[in-house]
Parts: structure tokens; sequence; C-alpha cells
């Protein structure tokens, strides 16, 4: 019995299953988590975009909810948008648009949990208001 447990003849084998089995799961790690890295691209990428409208409207209404509403439906996310003022905003006067969006992580299915993710950007106002 020793002589077969010292025994080294399958040894390559049994290699090449861990080495498999354990990149399979960095794969799918990674296939798991690869979702967050794009959601939060997509939200900086929105954040910026409505800043940009905010800073040719100079004002914090209509249009920037209309832009929300567009993007919402081009990114296919909802954040929640929190504005530091609202109404018009006189030129060079700044406004921060924050934008926080929970995305659901999990591994095998063996249970999720979210992660928030926030994208703030501060834009000026480029707007003279009488």
């Amino acid at each position: 019995m020793i002589k077969l447990l010292q025994s080294r003849k399958g040894e390559g084998h049994v290699d090449v299953i861990v080495v498999v089995l354990c990149s399979m799961l960095l794969i799918s790690l990674a296939v798991n988590a690869f979702p967050v890295f794009i959601a939060k691209s997509q939200l900086d990428s929105f954040a910026a975009e409505l800043a940009r409208e905010f800073e040719i409207a100079g004002r914090v209404g209509t249009e920037t909810t209309a832009a929300a509403h567009r993007l919402r439906t081009q990114t296919g996310i909802s954040p929640t948008i929190a504005w530091s003022r609202t109404g018009n905003v006189q030129i060079n006067q700044e406004v921060t648009v924050t934008l926080t969006h929970t995305i659901d992580i999990g591994f095998f299915n063996f249970g999720s949990f979210p992660i928030t993710l926030t994208s703030r950007v501060t834009g000026k106002s480029e707007v003279y208001w009488k």
C-alpha cells in the first residue's frame, strides 16, 4: 500500500484537472463581475451627459428631466439622480449631479449581494440669466 501511495504515475493528470478547475472558476468569477464594470462606465457617461445638458440649458428643470428620460431609455439603467441646486443657475456657478445605482452581483447563484455604484459630476452654467 505504501508503494502505491508513493507512486507518481498519475500525478500529471491530477495537476491538469486542478489547473482546469481553477481556471474555470476564475473565468466564471470574471463573467459574473464584468457587468459591474460595464454598469459603472454607463453610469459615468450618463452623469457626464446630464451635466453637459445642464451646462447648455443653464438650469435644472425640464431640459435635464427630458435628457434623463432619454438617457434612461438609451442605456437601460435607471439611477437615482440628485442635484445640488435646482432652477435657474447664473453663469459660472457650479452644480453637482450625483447618480446612484444598485446592481446585484452573485457567484453561481449561491446568493447575490448588492453593490451601490455612485457617479458625481460637477458642471458650470453657460447661460446668463437677466
